[in-house]
């Protein structure tokens, strides 16, 4: 990272951070193309490990992609201010943005889909518990991303 100072490091407040964050843009590489698509996602941290959920339709071109090559980079961002400068090219951004890699897992099972859309609703939601109709499940396709780096970045006013 070029700007050190503005590293984070602490893997608590990179997981302040993912909590902040509303969007997570999952990127991939479709044949020799980048695709990037913008989700909403739950997360878990279990002993050291960060674990992203998603959800979206069982077929289309996302899960074509993720078959084919299950290897993604994920950013999301959060706390977004201009700073104004006192020229308009001298103004900066204030901001805490976090960018890793992992691997796509799907997930299989009414019981498994259902853990992983709870910390979905979790997360956008002040809920602990829900209930998914089996219909929807069996419908739907989930995944996690297991993660395996990740960097935090913050620029305060």
């Amino acid at each position: 990272m070029r700007r050190k100072d503005r590293e984070v490091t602490d893997v608590n407040e990179i997981i302040g951070m993912i909590e902040k964050c509303d969007v997570c843009r999952l990127a991939m590489i479709d044949h020799d193309k980048p695709y990037i698509v913008p989700m909403n996602f739950g997360f878990r941290y279990d002993d050291g490990t960060i674990i992203l959920f998603f959800h979206c339709a069982n077929e289309g071109r996302k899960i074509d992609v993720l078959k084919a090559n299950p290897n993604v980079c994920f950013e999301m961002d959060c706390s977004l201010e201009l700073i104004a400068g006192s020229t308009d090219c001298s103004c900066s951004m204030a901001y805490e943005s976090v960018i890793g890699n992992g691997k796509v897992e799907f997930i299989e099972g009414a019981e498994a889909k259902t853990f992983a859309l709870t910390q979905i609703m979790k997360k956008y939601t002040d809920r602990t518990t829900f209930e998914f109709d089996e219909n929807v499940l069996t419908h739907l396709c989930a995944f996690q991303v297991v993660v395996s780096d990740l960097t935090g970045k913050r620029h305060s006013r």
